[in-house]
């Protein structure tokens, strides 16, 4: 990190980051207890990072750009595992990796057609987002301390449907956002 990236945000975001593959291992050497105590560690630094952010006026690019890749890596990597281990259904997994595929392969599209790219979540996201840390937060907790939830069937349906939203809206985004620039280019070529 560059010395005006060293702050303390976009270090406990570079912790969550770092966290992934031991969440991820610890899953699936079955050690469920030290898999959610370290994700809810990563949560933890999820939850302050972006207010600290704010409070210490240390808002950065960098984390702007970090925050959303390592709250992606660690839910996908998570709710991935957690299919994988059966506890959640794999086509919810499927479903969300390939809802962020999409995502980011419209933003490498814009960002090489246009040269310019900001990172802004939408609405739809930041809701699918929520339920998917919501339901793999409660799946963890429910499988390490044994809590015995028989809700998680329907907060799984409700983030894939949110997680299909989401998508689709970030589909009509980067359509909407082309067509902008486009137009705008062709507007420009016509005045000059």
């Amino acid at each position: 990190m560059a010395h005006g990236n060293l702050t303390l945000p976009n270090l406990l975001t570079a912790a969550r980051l770092a966290l992934v593959p031991f969440v991820a291992w610890y899953l699936a050497q079955g050690d469920l207890e030290w898999a959610f105590w370290l994700f809810a560690a990563a949560a933890l630094t999820d939850l302050l990072d972006g207010n600290l952010a704010r409070l210490l006026n240390q808002r950065t690019v960098l984390g702007a750009w970090l925050d959303p890749i390592a709250d992606k890596a660690m839910l996908l990597s998570t709710l991935l595992m957690l299919a994988w281990l059966e506890a959640l259904p794999l086509w919810l997994g499927v479903l969300v990796a390939l809802r962020d595929c999409v995502v980011l392969l419209g933003a490498a599209a814009y960002r090489t057609l246009t040269g310019g790219l900001e990172v802004a979540p939408t609405w739809w996201g930041k809701a699918a987002t929520a339920a998917e840390f919501v339901l793999v937060s409660l799946v963890l907790a429910d499988l390490a301390l044994g809590w015995g939830l028989a809700f998680l069937d329907p907060i799984a349906w409700l983030t894939g449907l949110l997680v299909s939203i989401s998508g689709l809206h970030y589909i009509q985004v980067w359509t909407a956002k082309t067509r902008a620039w486009k137009a705008a280019r062709a507007g420009h070529a016509v005045r000059s």
